[in-house]
């Protein structure tokens, strides 16, 4: 994660990696990639038919039945947004924060990527009616905005959209006439999910909406790249498909073919991928916890995390402190923290958010760094935040915060 100039704040264009989990790659998927590891071609464009009818079934099982030539799987989420991008053409539209690699292929094919204002309850999910004048300033400026990028579990602020919220976006989108992308990345790691309601704007318009999800999220490490992408069974969707399959050809975005065997096989949700999905989800959730209850104590806001393996903070309330030890925005509030916290820490500029607000997002995953063993035990202990390295490494970061709260106390002027 290096600024792309490092002299001064200009735009930065590339964010930082995705988040991992910290955590040791499950046995069972270890040997079906290691049984595949003496094939050494790759997929056919779009996903061989193993992969293709394991994707099939993990949409079914989701509500989400799929039309016979709508799926497709790619080596990885970034080429398939690229794909869609260029393929529907036209201006994207995108919520204020979002994840930070959307925006950057909007950029590289030349289109404008046009951020718009999130509600105050999350994250992900444009306010309708700020959607819909973001719509109406675009095209009275001579833009053309055909395509919107939202996230029901979103990256970065980790909150999952109430489903009144997003069914008042997904119906202003389809009045402005645009065509949904729907990242769902995150929908399998609920830290609740019993307690929290996570629909799809793919169930409220069913013709309108292509869903990716990159598989990173909840069953593959991020070093294997694969994600899959469904597309709506009407015409438009069918030749969307069409469109997407051609520029991943033009791309060569082709999936590995023992990268395929173990995303077929993690699709399929056997026991042994499932029981370690559940288990990281309640280790990541505790840990989001006790990393938001140490930022909140020292005077940050943050939302409550419910999905995924981060939080989003605002130290706004910590200026003062900050402005102390020479950090004025994101960009040096993020230098700042990676250093004291010895983790990355991205500043909400990396997610489209403002230069001056001072924004970051935490991942989980650092808080477990350690041996194989340590981070195994992470895994199968009754009581994960009681492990020493565990407990290391959130004492630091409640240091840290700690710190910076003493300090802005001492800065506060008198009553």
């Amino acid at each position: 994660m290096r600024r792309t100039d490092p002299e001064g704040h200009g735009p930065v264009r590339f964010g930082p990696h995705f988040p991992g989990d910290g955590l040791p790659v499950p046995a069972a998927l270890a040997a079906v990639i290691a049984a595949a590891a003496d094939r050494p071609g790759e997929e056919p464009v779009g996903g061989g038919p193993a992969l293709v009818e394991a994707a099939h079934g993990y949409w079914a099982r989701r509500g989400l039945p799929t039309a016979p030539g709508r799926l497709v799987a790619g080596p990885g989420a970034p080429p398939l947004l690229l794909a869609m991008t260029a393929a529907l053409g036209g201006d994207v539209l995108v919520p204020r924060p979002c994840a930070a690699w959307w925006a950057p292929y909007a950029r590289l094919l030349g289109r404008p990527a046009f951020p718009v204002a999130t509600p105050a309850e999350c994250g992900g999910v444009p306010d309708p009616y700020a959607l819909l004048e973001t719509v109406r300033r675009v095209r009275a400026e001579g833009g053309d905005p055909r395509l919107l990028v939202l996230s029901v579990a979103d990256d970065p602020t980790a909150t999952v959209a109430p489903p009144e919220l997003l069914h008042e976006t997904a119906e202003a989108a389809e009045d402005a006439g645009l065509h949904l992308v729907s990242d769902e990345t995150w929908r399998d790691t609920l830290h609740d999910p019993h307690a929290t309601v996570l629909l799809s704007p793919a169930e409220m318009l069913p013709d309108r909406v292509t869903v990716v999800s990159d598989l990173a999220g909840a069953l593959l490490p991020p070093g294997w790249p694969a994600a899959v992408a469904r597309f709506p069974a009407s015409d438009a969707g069918r030749a969307l498909h069409s469109r997407v399959l051609d520029v991943l050809t033009a791309l060569g975005a082709r999936v590995a073919a023992p990268v395929a065997a173990a995303a077929a096989y993690a699709l399929g949700e056997p026991e042994p991928i499932t029981t370690h999905r559940d288990t990281a989800v309640r280790l990541h959730a505790r840990l989001a916890a006790a990393a938001h209850a140490a930022v909140v104590a020292a005077g940050a806001l943050s939302r409550p995390p419910q999905a995924g393996r981060h939080l989003y903070v605002d130290l706004g309330e910590l200026r003062s402190a900050l402005a102390a030890r020479g950090v004025g925005d994101a960009q040096e509030l993020e230098d700042f923290l990676t250093a004291r916290l010895g983790m990355p820490a991205p500043g909400g500029h990396r997610f489209g958010d403002d230069l001056l607000a001072l924004r970051v997002r935490l991942s989980t995953g650092p808080l477990l760094a350690g041996t194989d063993e340590e981070r195994e035990a992470s895994l199968t202990s009754p009581a994960p935040l009681e492990l020493p390295h565990v407990q290391h490494a959130l004492n630091s970061l409640r240091s840290v915060f700690d710190d910076l709260r003493d300090d802005a106390q001492r800065w506060e002027p008198p009553r």
